[in-house]
């Protein structure tokens, strides 16, 4: 069975996903929205990122590493500010309580944030900006995480790839475009899934303990992913630290426990969440310029919109089922 495929159809892969998230030790009520994520991953076609994590975080509920059963708390400290504390539970729960409050906030003010601390893995950002801009809002989402990128010319790792996001809405309840970006050149998971297969990584995606670039998988995990763009890319992170560890309250990087090792200590990362509502701004004037800006990308042959292939692939994999590695279903299907 092992390195074999399996395809399980859309309904099974919920299943299945919701069934191993509560059989770990995750309460129903905080099961819902983590398990859509979790599939709208899978379906994106972001494999490294939905059954691969999984394993993790019930491993991780197993353990007492974090609390399946917190209930997150929403503090309104004005009208349109929102803190909410994760209480060492999941990110998707405390995500999905504070957006109960921050879409009307920023409907009826034009703009709303919030900030969550005690938190962890938040899994794929832009299934959350995107989420917003399905309500009709433009959205910002910030995510850090542990260390895994060092300073340029330093050999540290200091911030972790920290992801940006940003989504756009259409019309009629869709998205027009979404930028969903980790501040290193590739994904810890892609390099991380590069050693456990044994194969080289490409020059560009991490550095040895040295600082020089490596193809070895395993060099580049004891070293430093590579910052997208250089000092743009590490730029880029330390903005998503500031905004989660500063503004939010979460850990520092450095502070966290590991997202895969059951080390005992929390990870208490955090999360930003910007929402604006383009009717208080350019009212309708904002769909037109959206609709002519991914136009003048679209009618260029061989170009494409950010997210388009997301979209592409859910359709396609929809109709086709996903496909998991048979041992990792196995392993799975033990928490259930």
């Amino acid at each position: 069975m092992v390195g074999q495929d399996m395809r399980l159809s859309p309904k099974a892969a919920r299943q299945l996903i919701h069934g191993v998230l509560t059989g770990a030790g995750l309460a129903p009520r905080n099961a819902g929205y983590f398990t859509d994520a979790i599939l709208d991953t899978e379906l994106s076609g972001l494999s490294g990122h939905g059954f691969f994590w999984l394993q993790f975080y019930c491993e991780h509920v197993k353990s007492g590493k974090v609390d399946g059963r917190a209930r997150p708390q929403v503090k309104k400290t004005s009208p349109t500010a929102f803190m909410v504390d994760a209480r060492g539970g999941f990110a998707h729960p405390a995500i999905e309580a504070g957006f109960t409050r921050l879409v009307p906030a920023a409907k009826k003010h034009g703009v709303a944030g919030m900030g969550i601390h005690n938190s962890y893995n938040a899994g794929t950002l832009g299934y959350h900006t995107g989420f917003l801009a399905r309500q009709g809002l433009v959205a910002f989402g910030f995510t850090n995480s542990t260390p895994n990128i060092a300073p340029v010319g330093g050999r540290r790792k200091v911030i972790g790839t920290n992801p940006m996001s940003f989504a756009v809405p259409g019309r009629n309840g869709k998205i027009a475009f979404l930028i969903d970006q980790s501040s290193s050149a590739v994904t810890w998971t892609a390099v991380k899934r590069a050693a456990e297969e044994g194969r080289e990584i490409p020059l560009g995606w991490a550095l040895d303990a040295e600082g020089k670039p490596t193809t070895d998988p395993n060099k580049g995990l004891e070293g430093s992913m590579a910052p997208a763009g250089g000092h743009k890319g590490f730029g880029q992170g330390l903005i998503v630290e500031a905004m989660c560890a500063c503004l939010a309250g979460g850990n520092r990087g450095l502070q966290m426990g590991s997202f895969t090792l059951n080390d005992g200590k929390p990870i208490g990362c955090g999360q930003f969440f910007l929402a604006l509502d383009p009717g208080h701004f350019s009212g309708p004037v904002f769909d037109r310029q959206v609709t002519a800006l991914a136009k003048s990308i679209t009618a260029q042959e061989g170009a494409r919109l950010p997210n388009s292939r997301r979209t592409a692939n859910r359709k396609r994999l929809a109709k086709e089922g996903l496909s998991i590695d048979a041992a990792l279903y196995e392993r799975l299907k033990r928490f259930c």
